[in-house]
């Protein structure tokens, strides 16, 4: 009897406006939210933070994956007449090979179809899969303060075979093939097996510089690979180099977007599926990076220790110190 009356006190107080639960937060059909600015044009500000996966975020109510959510928002700015261009405010030090390309394809495609400026505008990070996604526009902002860089593929495996030794487990793999476990933690990679992941990885690789080479065209092919050896670079040595175009705030990439679109004026507008706050601006729901204790990137257990449940070594267009 008290645990029904004490959830009976709970629900009156959530239906009599006493607290607020967000139930349908991440469901139900986008919304548009004006930012600011005015007239009839519009500029949509995209969100592209976090670690790139192509999971559904965790929590009681998930909402969509990063690509689905980008596609969803692309797919109505695509039946959008008045959207003249795109910000893409990127804080993230990357993800997946997988899920940092259908970022870029689904840009591209969107670029394609409609043939609005996109200008990318990167916050704290803006590494490897990132910078990746960055190549769908056509012109980079960078804060002053921005890290960025990191070009290359990164593959993590570990080998527990000393601890498991140590402790009395001895695994045991029943394959089909000789090469069916390669990767595994169990045991230490061989000289051949570790051949094939460096064909993969230099396979991944050289699609991240063709990327690069399409997104920079003024830079030559041999001077993106001297640049592109993993290591991150501050925004005045990135605008040096030439992998980004220019130095300044968000504020700056919005009004660069407006000029490109050949707008006097245009309306700042984000989609959202239910405003968590009474007063939108450019920087609302902004997040940051998936960031460690130490201020390092961090992913989840399972890309670290790979195959542990079955799965596999991940390839990952991503920054990890």
């Amino acid at each position: 009897m008290p645990k029904r009356l004490g959830l009976a006190l709970v629900l009156l107080f959530v239906l009599g406006g006493c607290i607020h639960v967000d139930v349908f937060s991440g469901k139900g059909p986008l919304q548009e939210t004006k930012i600011s600015g005015e007239g009839t044009e519009k500029v949509l500000l995209i969100d592209i933070s976090g670690a790139l996966t192509t999971s559904t975020p965790s929590g009681l109510f998930p909402g969509p994956s990063l690509p689905a959510r980008l596609k969803e928002e692309l797919t109505k700015a695509e039946k959008d007449e008045h959207i003249k261009a795109i910000v893409l405010r990127i804080n993230t030090p990357g993800g997946t090979v997988t899920s940092s390309d259908i970022l870029y394809h689904e840009l591209q495609e969107f670029k394609q179809k409609r043939g609005v400026p996109i200008i990318a505008s990167i916050m704290d990070l803006g590494t490897s899969g990132g910078y990746y996604v960055a190549m769908a526009s056509d012109y980079i902002f960078a804060h002053p303060s921005t890290i960025t860089g990191s070009i290359g593929v990164i593959m993590l495996t570990i080998n527990a075979q000393g601890l498991l030794e140590k402790v009395g487990i001895h695994p045991a793999a029943i394959v089909s093939g000789p090469k069916k476990s390669m990767g595994s933690p169990f045991r230490a990679m061989k000289d051949e097996e570790r051949a094939i992941f460096q064909d993969v990885i230099d396979r991944l690789y050289a699609r991240f510089l063709t990327v690069v080479e399409k997104g920079r065209p003024k830079l030559h092919k041999t001077r993106i690979r001297q640049l592109a050896d993993g290591r991150i670079y501050t925004a005045d040595i990135a605008q040096a180099e030439g992998l980004i175009d220019e130095i300044g705030y968000l504020d700056d990439a919005i009004e660069w977007a407006i000029k490109s679109a050949q707008l006097t004026d245009a309306q700042v507008v984000t989609y959202t599926r239910k405003s968590r706050d009474a007063h939108q601006n450019i920087y609302s729901h902004f997040e940051p990076p998936v960031m460690g204790q130490l201020g390092f990137p961090q992913i989840n257990a399972n890309t670290f220790i790979g195959a542990l449940h079955g799965g596999t070594p991940q390839m990952l267009y991503m920054w990890i110190p």
